[in-house]
């Protein structure tokens, strides 16, 4: 009978996204002997680009040449499937459907270690093994022991669906951004009124999808929240093509106030003079004036009224709410001339019918939810041993009044160390912040627990560059879990935690809360995890560290670096193991020819 006898690994990954199938990867190069098995509780891979969760409207938020692995280029996507670089995200779905069939150790491939349809309802620790029950087809309970586990779920695979008051008249469809891609509302006849709630990137995808479908479309944004998100410029400045190479240049992470970039001449001057600050605020305001410039809330013509209402109520500095990158060509027309907006609370729904607070009824046939996510959904875990790896749980459940001061007392600490450093973080706009009801994440760089180094968590730290972050988080997890890092002391790294969160949720109000939101630090953030374990090779030297964009191939030579490091004596299956230059067409890893002056590059960032 199915599960009757637990099977036996060496590692359990949870979770066959990006972050799982790169720490899954990175194992079984590391260790090609190793039993491995992913649990993925969705029926293909890939996570959020999964072919499930795939629609047509849906595009990436990175450019061609950076939605890859290291190991393996992705084949550009044709033309007409292409905005100045950003590409369909159907290419990256098939792209990770390739790579889990391609790379393969000891016979077998990825997708052969991949358990799909597998839901875990409980992980548990006994006599030093874990214990992970699942759920699979039909029903049947199965039982995985694990010596080690690495839990790569994400923060976008529980939906965030409101309850509204009235859902029992509503007797019309209600459907979350997560079952979007499989619907079929869109190609029906009947459905001529949407209505899209939420203002995030996915609400956007959404409102964008159905106007495209012939749709009557209302897009709702309530009042009481943090408000619509920034959708910024696609352009690029000097000799970056657009703003991914942009953001993915080291030079133009210094200018955000963070305590993971180096300190150096550089982060002091623009973070702690009086010219400095001066050309950071330039610089934040040339982004924040470009995106008003394309969106053209007040000004555009035919909008609609309330078009207006979609200006952001908090700089784009602060990040307060979710937005993303102008990535199709004909966005703000069709969302300013097609679409009817509030920014309103909904207060119930009747029959077929949105009622607002401000007294209008929306006639609709289905309402879409872009209400983003449960970022905290570790439901597989007790309390207690939520609570003793650090994950965030309920105020209510902190074990002792002691444990919550000594917390509050390090996190204070840290917040003046913040403030002190960084004094540009103490006065934020006026804001909308969500109610504190958890703790933040407690693991250190965003993967280990303080007191157990048989698990990690990667893909809970929310940075921009997916692929990267999930590489070197990868790494990072595979030498703690094999014990081949010198960690600082349990207290040292406590306050480290502390300031983590300290400083997250000053830089970024609402979205820093957990303490796990570095959507502008994605190079420091990596670079100081990789300088942990030793790594250099993915550095070019200072001025091309500083202006070169960082990309994939940057990543080629982690594993042979950290094969020589740490195990010399494993042999490589080469065969199943291609050249960089072979994995990416014959590219050199390096990027020459690629020069810029200086002067060019300041001035081009503050035109």
């Amino acid at each position: 009978m199915p599960g009757m006898y637990p099977e036996e690994f060496d590692l359990v990954v949870l979770g066959a996204g990006i972050a799982g199938i790169a720490a899954a990867r990175s194992y079984q190069d590391i260790h090609p002997d190793g039993r491995l098995v992913v649990l993925e509780r969705d029926t293909c891979p890939g996570g959020v680009w999964n072919a499930r969760r795939s629609f047509e409207g849906f595009w990436t938020q990175w450019t061609v040449g950076k939605g890859e692995f290291s190991d393996l280029s992705m084949v550009r996507p044709p033309e007409e499937d292409i905005y100045h670089e950003f590409f369909k995200a159907k290419h990256t779905t098939r792209y990770l459907e390739n790579y889990v069939d391609q790379h393969s150790q000891a016979g077998q491939t990825l997708r052969d270690r991949m358990r799909f349809s597998c839901s875990v309802s409980s992980i548990r620790k006994t006599d030093h093994k874990w214990v992970i029950s699942c759920n699979e087809n039909l029903g049947n309970i199965t039982v995985f022991h694990a010596d080690k586990v690495i839990v790569a779920c994400g923060v976008t695979s529980a939906p965030n669906i409101p309850k509204f008051l009235g859902e029992d008249k509503f007797g019309a469809t209600l459907i979350h951004h997560y079952e979007f891609g499989q619907s079929t509302v869109l190609s029906s006849a009947e459905i001529r009124n949407v209505t899209v709630v939420g203002g995030s990137k996915s609400a956007a995808d959404m409102v964008l999808a159905s106007v495209k479908a012939g749709k009557h479309v209302n897009w709702i944004i309530r009042r009481s929240g943090a408000g619509p998100g920034w959708f910024v410029s696609h352009k690029g400045k000097g000799p970056y093509k657009n703003v991914v190479e942009i953001g993915s240049a080291r030079f133009f992470s210094t200018f955000t106030p963070s305590i993971l970039n180096p300190e150096n001449w550089l982060t002091r001057f623009l973070h702690g003079t009086r010219w400095g600050s001066t050309l950071v605020a330039a610089v934040w305001g040339g982004a924040t004036h470009q995106a008003l410039e394309a969106a053209d809330y007040d000004g555009r013509p035919r909008a609609k009224p309330g078009f207006a209402d979609l200006k952001p109520h908090t700089p784009l500095f602060w990040q307060n709410a979710a937005g993303g990158i102008l990535n199709q060509p004909d966005f703000w027309e069709n969302i300013a001339n097609h679409v009817d907006i509030y920014h309103e609370d909904i207060v119930e729904l009747d029959d077929h019918t949105v009622r607002l607070k401000g007294g209008e009824d929306i006639a609709t046939d289905v309402i879409f939810c872009g209400t983003g996510w449960n970022p905290n959904d570790f439901s597989f875990f007790d309390t207690d041993m939520l609570v003793r790896l650090g994950l965030p749980h309920s105020l209510k459940d902190v074990p002792s009044s002691k444990e919550a001061e000594r917390w509050a007392q390090l996190e204070k600490q840290a917040d003046k160390e913040v403030l002190d450093k960084f004094p540009i973080l103490a006065n934020p706009p006026h804001h909308f912040c969500e109610p504190t009801r958890t703790t933040a994440y407690r693991l250190y760089n965003g993967i280990a627990p303080l007191n157990d180094d048989s698990i990690a968590f990667v893909g809970y730290t929310l940075y921009s560059n997916h692929f990267r972050g999930a590489e070197c988080q990868a790494v990072w997890a595979i030498a703690y879990l094999d014990k081949q890092l010198q960690l600082p002391s349990v207290k040292d790294r406590q306050l480290e935690i502390a300031r983590q969160v300290a400083w997250c949720r000053r830089r970024y109000l609402s979205h820093g809360i957990g303490g796990n939101f570095v959507p502008f630090e994605s190079e420091a953030y990596t670079d100081k995890i990789l300088a942990e374990i030793g790594l250099k090779s993915h550095r070019k030297g200072l001025l091309r560290d500083l202006f070169v964009p960082t990309g994939p191939r940057d990543l080629a030579g982690l594993k042979d670096e950290y094969l020589d490091k740490f195990h010399r004596h494993v042999t490589e299956a080469k065969d199943t193991i291609p050249s960089s230059a072979q994995l990416h067409g014959g590219r050199s890893v390096t990027s020459s020819g690629w020069v810029l002056s200086l002067r060019h590059l300041l001035q081009s960032m503050l035109k």
